[in-house]
Order: structure tokens, then C-alpha cells, then sequence
């Protein structure tokens, strides 16, 4: 499969606020049509450092304060270079536990959203204790639609995004989202759509987990072996008009019974006839 290998699918380049880039190189690749940056991590940061600070000691306090002045200033001189230069501009904030609505406009005050920025919720995994719990991430959503007018796309691996294809149910507004895929596979077509997707919006590819000085799906220039790299399902043209995104995909059709019970009932026992018909739906620890 390997659509990156098409000259006719765009390319995004996505990248945290450690990430070097030469942007001189970089502009020079032309299948490259948007950046999309980190912007918001969680709840944002407390504005005072006096006293116990999360566990952390004043110093420590005083140097996250400044990396976070620091990743601001990056974000702001990097919208401003991929504008300048015909990119399409997207932001992404990282869910986290805590207050949903505080997180929304954590990244809304963060990023500040032009009405043709691409919006992006970042959902890790389905641990609870480490990233924002599925339902918060509906009301995130939610809050972000209230205030711009427009959803977010998610941004999920292969393993929650079919969690959350199995249970489209329970988050019908995450599963009508609009899916940046991360799975570092050449091929999809045996695990994707997961029966509720009809295709990705982005698929990320490439990152620091398969890419080496030696071996690289794409190497986009100007940039190290830790950038996140994705192909879109169309041209850059299409992509352009399609870049903003804000909209909820259709529903997907209900799933038949006997796949509804495996996902309910797992521990049933079925008949082997029975057993042919039926999509499993386990989950692994795996990011892929």
C-alpha cells in the first residue's frame, strides 16, 4: 500500500516544540502541504511558584515556566513561517486527565484558531490515569464546538481508535470524528476502517519509532529522524479545500447482534459457526 510513496497524496509534517527543523530545506519539498504543531499539554500551568508546586521545588518551577515561554514563542514564529510560505496550519493539544472545559480553553488561549486552522485532539491511549478519559474528550470536543463553532479531528493509534469504533455507542461524538491515524505499518487495509471509519482524514506514517539514519519511510528535508511525518488520502489541492475540517463524519450502520454480543459478552460461549461471523474486538497495550 504505502500511499506515501504517491506523488499525488499530500504530505504533513507535525512536531513538538523540541523538534529542529530547517525550514529553508523543509520548504523545499513540494509534496509538503501543511505543519501542523503541538500546542497545549493538559491542564495549563499554574502562574505562581511560591510554595509546593505540583511536588516540584521553586527552581524546577521557575525552568518549566521558561521552556513553556519558550514553546510559545516557537509556536507563534512557526505559524508564522508556514503561512509566509503557502503551508496549511493545523495545533494539537494532548489530553490529559483533568477538567475537560479547562483543557479546551487551555488550547483555544494557546493556539488561537484561525477559522482555516485545523484543530486537533490528541488522545493517547485509554488509561484514565495517564490520558483524558474518553468521555472527558467528548465534552472537550463539545466545549470546542461551543466557542469556535467548529469539532476538532481526532488524533488516536490503532488500538484506541478501534476501541472507540467498537463502542461508537457509548462516544458517538468522538467516533464521527474526523481520524488522524498514527500506525507505523506499511499496509492498513486488513485492520482499517475498524468498521466505523471510511478512511483517515491524515495517517502518520513515519516517526522516531520507525525512522533511523539508515532506514526511513519518507525524509522529508530539513528535518531529524524524530519528526512525525503523514499522507493525506488526497492531493494537495483537495486537501486545501478540505483542510478545516469542523464537521462531524455519517454515522456508521449499527453493528449486527452477534458482533454487538462479542463486545458485550465476551466471555459467552459460541458455536464455531458462530464464532466465523464475529469481529473480535480485544484491545492491546501496543501504541501501533
Amino acid at each position: 500500500m504505502s500511499p506515501w510513496k504517491s506523488s499525488n497524496n499530500a504530505l504533513v509534517v507535525d512536531a513538538y516544540e523540541m523538534n529542529a527543523i530547517d525550514w529553508q530545506a523543509l520548504l523545499k519539498d513540494e509534496r509538503v502541504a501543511a505543519f501542523i504543531s503541538k500546542a497545549s499539554d493538559g491542564l495549563p500551568e499554574s502562574f505562581s511558584c511560591q510554595g509546593e508546586h505540583r511536588g516540584d521545588t521553586f527552581a524546577h518551577c521557575k525552568t518549566m515556566w521558561r521552556k513553556y515561554a519558550v514553546s510559545r514563542e516557537l509556536y507563534t514564529s512557526r505559524r508564522m513561517i508556514a503561512r509566509q510560505n503557502g503551508l496549511l496550519w493545523g495545533a494539537y493539544h494532548v489530553g490529559r486527565p483533568g477538567n475537560p472545559i479547562d483543557q479546551a480553553n487551555h488550547f483555544l488561549d494557546y493556539a488561537t484558531p484561525d477559522a482555516d486552522d485545523l484543530m486537533v485532539l490528541d488522545i493517547e491511549g485509554i488509561d484514565p490515569d495517564l490520558f483524558m478519559s474518553l468521555e472527558d474528550a467528548q465534552i472537550f470536543v463539545g466545549h470546542i464546538r461551543a466557542r469556535t463553532g467548529r469539532y476538532p479531528i481526532l488524533y488516536t493509534n490503532h488500538d484506541t481508535a478501534r476501541y472507540i469504533a467498537a463502542y461508537r455507542r457509548d462516544y458517538s461524538v468522538l467516533a464521527r470524528l474526523p481520524l488522524w491515524y498514527a500506525r507505523y505499518k506499511p499496509d492498513i487495509r486488513k485492520v482499517f476502517p475498524l468498521g466505523n471509519w471510511q478512511n483517515y482524514f491524515l495517517w502518520q506514517f513515519s516517526s522516531a519509532s520507525n525512522c533511523s539514519k539508515r532506514r526511513c519511510p519518507y525524509r522529508v528535508p530539513g528535518t531529524l529522524t524524530d519528526i512525525d511525518v503523514n499522507v493525506a488520502a488526497m492531493s494537495k489541492e483537495e486537501l486545501r479545500r478540505a483542510w478545516p475540517q469542523g464537521g462531524l463524519l455519517r454515522p456508521a450502520e449499527p453493528d449486527p447482534p452477534l458482533i454487538l454480543a462479542k463486545i458485550e459478552f465476551g466471555s459467552v460461549p459460541l458455536e464455531p459457526r458462530q464464532r466465523d461471523l464475529i469481529v473480535t474486538s480485544s484491545i492491546s497495550p501496543d501504541r501501533r
